[in-house]
């Protein structure tokens, strides 16, 4: 189960990397990398299901579970800050926020991705972008979002 999610956080990192280098817009770069994560998993998902639901039946393998969102809390929470700094985002405590979003994330992956019946890529994509963007830009969500 590890080794499976070394990989699959391997694939979310290196799609995360246009926003989590905080270079260019900070909205598009979120976009893009928001849809990396939802392309990735989309293929994904079953073994997200799998660790998931195995977690619950073995002590050392919730451990394992556990682990991964909470790998994604610091860098997000760190993007959050740098934007703050620069006055993007309201006051709020970013690690907080970026746990409840990598937890949204893996949730609504999981049940979107997780089985034979998929959920279409775009609706999902377009759900966790208005709650990111909601949450982290909301003075650029209508714009953003082209609503």
């Amino acid at each position: 189960m590890e080794t499976l999610l070394d990989e699959v956080k391997g694939g979310v990192v290196e799609g995360a990397q246009t926003w989590l280098s905080n270079e260019g817009d900070p909205i598009s770069s979120l976009q893009e990398s928001l849809s990396a994560l939802v392309d990735g998993r989309f293929e994904g998902g079953a073994i997200l299901k799998t660790v998931s639901d195995a977690a619950a039946s073995d002590a050392w393998q919730e451990h394992v579970w556990e682990i991964f969102p909470c790998s994604f809390d610091e860098v997000v929470s760190t993007r959050i800050e740098q934007d703050q700094t620069k006055g993007i985002p309201p006051e709020f405590d970013p690690l907080s926020v970026a746990r409840a979003l990598n937890r949204m994330d893996a949730g609504v992956l999981i049940q979107t991705f997780g089985s034979t019946q998929k959920a279409d890529k775009a609706d999902v994509l377009k759900a966790i972008t208005r709650i990111w963007i909601s949450t982290l830009y909301p003075f650029n969500l209508n714009k953003e979002l082209g609503t």
